[in-house]
């Protein structure tokens, strides 16, 4: 399927590595030039150099932090100076965070919130004005299949995606005229260095008997207890079905939150 992106410009963030890479990686294949955001630089260039020799497009790689309130408007304003539209906005910066409503701290809630919710918001209002010049756009959020099925191990991050989801729709509604779809894909389980970091202590904490095999051992064995395919997902999984969903084959798809889990409602 042609998904008719070639030459489209999209700003990812948290674009370095995992989802938010391959999600790049994607795109790029289909001839989309990159605005890559991400907090490591080195970890950032490197990927944005990666893609660019490899795809033959071109990258704009942005290190900052996405919780800084002005980041978002500076991003789009170096992003004028090389590109003439922004088309597509990918919202992936964040991570998984394990702990219930007692466990987890204020810091905790302030830093999640800061980099999962307020972030995409400020993302959002900074890229929308110049998408509904040009009468066109494609957002996509990535959410967490726990804001529809929430688990109280996993409150901080479930409770966010939840109103990421909220967010997505009421946005898609309000600016469909504009010719600008917006949805969210509620990603499960999926085998990256991030999940791995900040679940799997949480796992091994929770079921002893299990504590002592490999982060690859650990994620087989929940894949085939937790999940309905039978194992975990791949980030690219995530990044076909972004792919989709911000191309000009989507023209009609908005206000959703896709399911990308495996068919499971919890992976812990």
């Amino acid at each position: 399927m042609d998904l008719q992106l070639k030459n489209k410009v999209a700003l990812v963030t948290g674009a370095s590595t995992g989802i938010g890479f391959s999600i790049c990686q994607e795109l790029a294949d289909n001839g989309v030039h990159l605005i890559m955001v991400a907090r490591t630089k080195k970890t950032l260039t490197d990927a944005a150099n990666q893609l660019s020799e490899q795809y033959g497009i071109k990258t704009l790689a942005i290190a900052g932090d996405v919780t800084d309130i002005n980041f978002p408007t500076q991003v789009v304003s170096q992003a004028k100076h090389v590109f003439e539209s922004i088309d597509l906005l990918v919202n992936n910066a964040g991570k998984a965070h394990a702990g219930n409503l007692f466990s987890a701290s204020e810091e905790d809630w302030e830093s999640m919130t800061a980099t999962k919710l307020s972030a995409m918001r400020r993302f959002c209002c900074a890229v929308i004005p110049e998408m509904q010049k040009q009468g066109w756009g494609r957002i996509v959020n990535i959410s967490s299949i726990g804001g529809l099925y929430p688990n109280p191990q996993l409150t901080v991050s479930h409770v966010l995606s939840a109103a990421i989801n909220n967010l997505t729709r009421s946005l898609a509604l309000d600016i469909a005229p504009s010719g600008i779809l917006v949805n969210a894909i509620g990603v499960g389980a999926v085998t990256t260095e991030n999940w791995a970091n900040n679940m799997l202590p949480n796992v091994r904490a929770r079921r002893p008997e299990i504590a002592g095999k490999s982060d690859e051992e650990i994620m087989a064995i929940l894949g085939k207890e937790k999940t309905p395919v039978g194992r975990f997902g791949k980030p690219e999984d995530i990044a076909a079905i972004a792919a989709f969903l911000l191309s000009n084959r989507n023209q009609f798809v908005t206000g959703q939150t896709i399911e990308a889990s495996g068919g499971a409602d919890r992976f812990m």
